[in-house]
C-alpha cells in the first residue's frame, strides 16, 4: 500500500510540473519531430540539434494554466510580453470604436514568451474583425496600423474595450478561437499568434493604466488598470 501511494505521489508530481500543450502546436511539434528523425539519419549531430529545435517548439505551444482575479472594472493582460507602449492612440478603423483617441497598452510577445492571448476583461464579443496587413518588427509603433491584425470588441455593463493580436516579424499566423456574440470571461483563452508578435489593449479614454514601461506581464493575472479607479482591494480569482 505504502509503494502504491508512492507511486501515485510521483505521478501527480510529474503531471503537475508538466505543462500542457495548445493543440494549435501539435501539427509543428509533428513536423519537427519528423525532421529531426530523417536529418539524424542522415547525419547524427542534425539529430541532437533537431531534437534540441522540437523541445523549442513545445516550450513556444505551452498553455499553463494561470489564476485570473475577478472583479468589475479589473482589466487584466491578454499576453505574456513586456509593455512596450502607452498613450492615447486612435484605435483601429475596423473595430468600429470611433476617431477618439483612447489609451492604448501594447504588450510585446517575444519569441520566448507563452503566445496564448487571453481576455482581459469578461462580457460579450460584439466584434471580430481581421485586416491583412504587412509583418514589421511587432515593437515599433506603425505596427498598429502596417501589420496583419486581428481586433475584437468585449462589452459588458461597464466598459467596452478593443483588443487587437498584431503579427510580427516572424509571425505568419494569428488564430482566433471566438466568434461575434459569444460571452467570454476574463482569462478565457481567445486566440494565439505564432512566433513573435504583440496585443493592442484600448480602453476608455481617461484611464490610468497601473503598469509601466518595460514592465513583464503575465496573460490572464497581471492587472493592466482598474475602471473604477480604484484600489483592486480584495479579489476572487478563478483558474483557467
Amino acid at each position: 500500500m505504502e509503494q502504491r501511494w508512492s507511486t501515485m505521489s510521483l505521478v501527480d508530481s510529474i503531471s503537475k510540473t508538466l505543462v500542457p500543450i495548445h493543440r494549435e502546436g501539435y501539427p509543428f511539434i509533428a513536423i519537427a519531430a519528423v525532421l529531426t528523425i530523417i536529418l539524424g539519419w542522415f547525419w547524427s549531430p542534425l539529430f541532437w540539434i533537431g531534437l534540441f529545435l522540437s523541445g523549442w517548439v513545445c516550450y513556444f505551444f505551452r498553455d499553463p494554466k494561470r489564476v485570473t482575479p475577478v472583479k468589475d472594472g479589473l482589466i487584466v493582460s491578454p499576453a505574456d510580453g513586456t509593455v512596450c507602449l502607452m498613450g492615447s492612440a486612435i484605435p483601429p478603423r475596423e473595430l468600429d470604436l470611433g476617431d477618439q483617441p483612447m489609451m492604448r497598452v501594447c504588450i510585446f510577445m517575444d519569441v520566448f514568451n507563452c503566445h496564448v492571448n487571453r481576455a482581459p476583461m469578461a462580457g460579450r464579443v460584439t466584434r471580430v474583425a481581421y485586416k491583412a496587413g504587412k509583418f514589421l518588427n511587432a515593437e515599433l509603433d506603425k505596427a498598429s496600423e502596417h501589420n496583419e491584425r486581428n481586433g475584437l470588441i468585449i462589452e459588458n455593463d461597464n466598459a467596452r474595450i478593443g483588443v487587437v493580436q498584431i503579427a510580427g516579424l516572424v509571425a505568419r499566423r494569428i488564430v482566433c478561437f471566438v466568434k461575434e456574440g459569444e460571452n467570454i470571461s476574463a482569462g478565457d483563452r481567445f486566440g494565439l499568434i505564432r512566433f513573435g508578435s504583440r496585443l493592442d489593449v484600448y480602453l476608455p479614454q481617461g484611464t490610468k493604466p497601473q503598469v509601466a514601461l518595460g514592465q513583464t506581464m503575465i496573460a490572464g493575472e497581471s492587472i493592466l488598470a482598474n475602471l473604477k479607479d480604484e484600489e483592486a482591494g480584495d479579489v476572487v480569482a478563478r483558474v483557467s
